[in-house]
């Protein structure tokens, strides 16, 4: 993505995005009051006055109210389908609507102020600070959109304070400078703090479904995923052959950066369509779906390859080149693991990858009774 203003705001978690652009769009009674008020003061002007600049801007200000107040109701009717991409389109969506509301009412202080209206001015100032106190207030946690809105809004009431020639209006714009200036302050600390406390609760959710060392899911997690898993899928247990030794000669926080970089090379042999888990000490998990049948057998057996050759290879461990193995138990399954299953079939997985290990270790043995360990590279 280019580097834009709402680059610069956008979370880099999808969920933590999506929850704050669902806080956006929850402002339905606050867009409701100020769209209302501002339609009926700007109405009101224009009767009072006759003048069709007003008339003009209460148009304006009536469809882009409407335009904001549908939208809200659109994004609630749809938002359980979005994808990321459509969460960061309704931002802007969002963001433009909001900046168009604030021209309108800008466009109302200009008028104003240019045909020297003094009561229609003091009207549509009242406006524009209860639409930004209000955008604060609900939108603050998304800075970008505080930032273009309110600059949006004050621009045309600057530009038309310093076209007067009193200097208190010219005083006055330059007053509202500082006051866009005070808005972008307040709108940073506010989302930051937002944004904190939403990242404090999806790490606390994290450590209850992931593995703290690793990073990797944990039993629990894999086990929720292993009771979920429907169709043709694999599981492969893992344990390291020679493990000990290296934690033993090079201490635990050698250690520790070996199972780092064996969560990682695991992760990469699953890829984006399996898991891979740590069931705690040197000891991991692979779930995976797979073709039915033969195809689904070969490709179960070739995972299971590539994870013990790839961990066969030798690790860097704070410059030193270590090298471990890894033995595998392989299990097809055809239909979901329900509950009454999910023991049974990591208890079948766990007698393979120990007779793998009794074999020798650096191979995988299969569930299957009748099926004998297998070198990786056999």
């Amino acid at each position: 993505m280019p580097h834009t203003l709402l680059s610069r705001f956008l979370h880099p978690d999808p969920r933590i995005r999506r929850e704050l652009v669902d806080l956006l769009y929850t402002s339905l009674p606050q867009v409701s009051a100020i769209g209302g008020t501002s339609v009926t003061g700007a109405v009101a002007l224009a009767i009072m006055s006759g003048d069709i600049g007003y008339a003009v801007i209460s148009a304006f200000i009536f469809v882009t109210a409407a335009a904001r107040i549908y939208s809200l109701f659109l994004y609630k009717s749809r938002a359980a389908h979005f994808s990321d991409a459509d969460v960061i389109r309704w931002e802007r969506l969002y963001g433009a609507g909001a900046s168009a509301f604030g021209l309108a009412l800008g466009m109302l202080s200009y008028r104003a102020l240019h045909i020297d209206d003094a009561p229609g001015a003091w009207i549509a100032f009242g406006l524009a600070m209860s639409f930004c106190v209000g955008m604060v207030s609900r939108a603050a946690i998304r800075p970008w959109i505080i930032l273009t809105t309110a600059g949006i809004l004050l621009a045309p009431t600057i530009a038309a304070g310093l076209l007067r020639p009193e200097l208190a209006y010219k005083l006055g714009a330059v007053m509202l400078v500082f006051f866009w200036l005070t808005l972008r302050e307040a709108s940073k600390h506010l989302s930051a703090a937002f944004v904190e406390r939403l990242e404090a609760k999806y790490r606390l959710a994290r450590q209850a479904t992931h593995d703290f060392l690793t990073g990797l899911p944990n039993r629990a997690a894999f086990l929720q995923a292993l009771a979920e898993a429907s169709g043709d899928f694999i599981i492969i247990a893992i344990d390291l052959d020679g493990f000990k030794p290296v934690n033993d000669r090079h201490g635990h926080h050698a250690g520790d950066d070996l199972l780092r970089q064996v969560a990682a090379r695991l992760s990469s042999c699953t890829g984006d369509a399996g898991i891979a888990a740590r069931f705690g000490g040197d000891e991991f998990m692979m779930l995976k779906p797979v073709a039915p049948g033969e195809d689904g057998r070969e490709e179960a057996l070739a995972l299971a390859r590539r994870a013990i050759i790839d961990l066969s290879i030798p690790f860097l461990l704070t410059d030193i080149p270590v090298r471990i193995g890894a033995s595998a138990g392989i299990l097809v399954s055809a239909g979901a693991a329900t509950a009454g299953t999910t023991a049974q079939l990591l208890e079948r997985v766990d007698r393979a990858l120990y007779a793998a290990k009794r074999a020798g270790g650096s191979r995988c043995a299969w569930a299957d009774e009748d099926v004998g360990p297998e070198r990786a590279a056999g």
